[in-house]
């Protein structure tokens, strides 16, 4: 995958390739990683009253729910930020990053989806590997960013 245009025999550097993009971006990370899901879990107090409340009316089976409520509030808000036109969460947007393609491409809900899952299944398989490999791969990437062909960039730049 390239970041480069060819323009008339020119090639044509893209935002992509100013290491300037990259500048923070970890830290920044971290940061919106926190400010997301303290959102999700403010998220999840009315639908665990909806899931709590459905429990009483069908005498506990419907406290079952409990068991996929954080996911399917953490996942329906990840398509519906990081796969929205600003491709970045909330937390993203306050702390000025967004997640790119290396192709140009947008990223659509499913990428996103399929970004954050392999963020979870990564950091219970692998929690120590991607912290390190943001030190060692270019443009601070994660494994997971590595697989999909995206990368982290400061939307300020």
């Amino acid at each position: 995958m390239t970041t480069t245009r060819i323009l008339d025999g020119e090639i044509i550097p893209t935002r992509l390739d100013d290491i300037r993009v990259y500048e923070g971006v970890l830290t920044r990370r971290m940061m919106a990683f926190v400010i997301d899901y303290l959102l999700v879990a403010l998220m999840m107090i009315p639908f665990a009253i909806l899931v709590f409340v459905f429990g009483i009316v069908t005498l506990g089976l419907g406290w079952a729910l409990f068991s996929v409520l954080f996911p399917a509030v953490a996942l329906t808000y990840v398509w519906n930020t990081m796969g929205g036109p600003n491709q970045a969460t909330v937390g993203m947007r306050m702390m000025d990053i967004r997640l790119e393609r290396l192709d140009g491409q947008r990223i659509d809900g499913l990428l996103a989806i399929v970004h954050t899952v392999l963020f979870w299944a990564g950091n219970v398989l692998l929690t120590p590997l991607i912290l390190l490999a943001t030190l060692f791969l270019e443009r601070k990437r994660t494994v997971h960013d590595l697989l999909l062909g995206t990368v982290v960039t400061r939307a300020d730049r």
